[in-house]
């Protein structure tokens, strides 16, 4: 062990503190990593400064060649592949220092990990209670008396140390060792497990009804969509309809008020026109100078008074409205046939 650290420390760069990767020679003779050696002369040369070996120190007036060094770095490659393959769990000897050696197991007492040498020559007392490799050897121990864990309680339903069943709150409570314990849970759980199974096809069945409920619900919701959207078009269809009806009701009494008007205002510019003949007759009667042609006109008299009792009559500007009932009930009786 102690060799191998040894070599260890030998084979490492003196600039990055890891073993050599791809190595390097300065004309010096002092081996450093390719990566680090190129960055050290990259800063030196930024900086202005001769170049120096960050080993001895030597200068060099030019950026001095680096020689790979092949043998340097077979040594490396064998030191690497006789190094035991790394523990799974991450967890090494206590007392290993020199190198990391894979733990073996872990003693509750001591808080240590062992590996397969120290487990060998460790205490074989009741007092030492050995275990898995774990790192959290702290989490195993009694929080009251600092004692190992080994016993069960099932009115707490805790993992409790020896001083808890003989003296401490756990007294006189049904109690078991942790490893009876655990076999009876895991039988439990092996029973539980057993039914896993017909719980998983049992869901699988209730997903695969609820698919299909959730298909049938589709299928029902795209008819409904369906059948709604037709009675939609069904009504904009007859709502159009009744829309042209009474638009073209209202459009025919427009047009028959609009025909009374016209003709009333076509009889009035008949009258305008009669009446202005006879106030030319009029005003010639007046600028007569013969008295028996002017009383012999009784005509035109009779024409005065008639002309002035027809103006003034106002049942001539007389025009009725629209039939707003005739309407409403055309739109009602429409739109009671609409579904």
């Amino acid at each position: 062990m102690a060799a191998a650290a040894d070599l260890r420390d030998e084979l490492n760069c003196s600039v990055c503190l890891t073993i050599y990767s791809d190595p390097v020679m300065l004309p010096c003779g002092h081996n450093f990593c390719q990566g680090c050696i190129v960055q050290v002369l990259d800063t030196q040369e930024a900086t202005g400064g001769v170049y120096t070996c960050p080993e001895c120190r030597a200068q060099y007036m030019e950026r001095p060649a680096l020689q790979r060094n092949r043998t340097l770095g077979n040594i490396v490659e064998r030191f690497f592949c006789a190094q035991p393959e790394p523990d799974g769990t991450g967890i090494f000897c206590t007392y290993c220092i020199h190198s990391p050696v894979p733990a073996a197991k872990s003693c509750l007492l001591c808080e240590a990990s062992l590996c397969e040498s120290h487990v060998r020559v460790h205490s074989r007392s009741a007092e030492h209670v050995l275990t898995t490799p774990t790192a959290a050897l702290e989490m195993r121990k009694c929080s009251v008396h600092r004692e190992p864990l080994k016993y069960y309680c099932y009115v707490d339903s805790s993992c409790i140390c020896a001083s808890c069943c003989l003296a401490g709150q756990h007294k006189r409570h049904r109690v078991e060792l942790l490893s009876d314990a655990s076999e009876k849970k895991k039988e439990k759980l092996r029973k539980v497990l057993l039914n896993l199974p017909l719980m998983i096809e049992e869901a699988e069945r209730g997903g695969w009804r609820l698919q299909e409920r959730r298909r049938e619900v589709q299928e029902q919701a795209a008819a409904e969509t369906e059948r709604v959207v037709a009675l939609f078009v069904d009504i904009r269809e007859r709502l159009e309809a009744l829309e042209q009806r009474v638009l073209r009701e209202v459009a025919r009494q427009e047009e028959e008020l609009s025909l009374q008007v016209s003709e009333l205002i076509q009889q009035l510019e008949l009258k305008k026109e009669e009446l202005s003949r006879k106030i030319l007759q009029t005003e010639e009667l007046c600028n007569m100078a013969d008295p028996l042609a002017v009383l012999q006109a009784g005509e035109s008299d009779r024409a005065e008074d008639d002309g002035g009792r027809e103006g003034s009559d106002p049942k001539v500007l007389t025009v009725g409205d629209l039939d707003k009932d005739l309407i409403s009930e055309t739109l009602h009786s429409g739109y009671g046939r609409t579904p």
